[in-house]
């Protein structure tokens, strides 16, 4: 009877034991205490007191960094949040080298963006928010590979300005959309003088090309009858006629 106890009771103890490490999973197992392996997905024996373990779970994580409050450069002050895509990359390190890898990113994070929006102008920021993106995510990869973590990405969700800077930025937005329209008109203008004064000149160098032209434009003016036409004679035409009178009198 004594015996089939004790088996009883090695058959719950194995039973127990017996851990299961999904494939999302890794397992950091200790033996009294001192670091002992990496235990992969599947089945895993955990013999129980002088065993434990920790699970981690190494899929790509998230972490909503709040709105932080920063200085630019150029002393605009702004409030900017982000995304930071992250994930274990050595289960060993996530484990021994911090307490709470997704609170110290966290932190990690805040400090960073307040320090590289320190150190750009507001233009930029709001021009190049993928290169700071960028650096952001570098700085943060390279502090946490002590901690085991690649950071994958960093998004910048939101730069929030005053509203007082917002205006400014609105008025000189204005500003450079009607100096552009002043370039625009200018260039078309230069454009169009160009073409008068080409066509000016091959009608100037064509015999009768003027008296065409003004026939043209006499004939458009006559298909709007509440148009007045004032008929204009060609400098050709007097010429012509001055030349036949002078003619007359030799």
């Amino acid at each position: 009877m004594f015996l089939w106890v004790i088996f009883f009771i090695g058959i719950v103890i194995f039973i127990s034991s017996i851990k299961q490490i999904n494939q999302y999973e890794r397992g950091v197992k200790f033996q009294f205490g001192k670091f002992a392996e990496i235990m992969e997905p599947g089945w895993r024996i955990v013999w129980p007191i002088i065993q434990s373990y920790n699970k981690i779970d190494i899929r790509t994580k998230a972490v909503d960094v709040p709105d932080q409050e920063a200085i630019t450069k150029d002393n605009v002050s702004a409030r900017i949040n982000a995304v930071i895509y992250y994930r274990i990359a050595d289960s060993k390190k996530a484990i021994l080298e911090v307490e709470n890898y997704y609170y110290a990113v966290s932190q990690l994070a805040q400090t960073t963006m307040r320090n590289v929006v320190g150190g750009t102008s507001l233009d930029d920021l709001l021009s190049q928010r993928n290169e700071i993106a960028d650096k952001i995510r570098l700085i943060i990869d390279q502090a946490t590979d002590e901690w085991g973590l690649k950071v994958e990405s960093v998004e910048l969700k939101d730069i929030i300005l005053p509203e007082e800077m917002k205006r400014v930025i609105a008025r000189q937005a204005e500003a450079e959309r009607e100096r552009r329209a002043i370039i625009i008109r200018a260039e078309g203008e230069k454009a169009a003088a160009k073409n008068i004064s080409e066509a000016a000149r091959v009608l100037a160098n064509t015999t009768g090309g003027l008296h065409i032209r003004t026939l043209q434009t006499l004939n458009e003016l006559s298909s709007d009858k509440s148009n007045t036409i004032v008929f204009a004679t060609p400098l050709e035409i007097l010429r012509a006629f001055e030349g036949i009178v002078n003619k007359n009198k030799k």
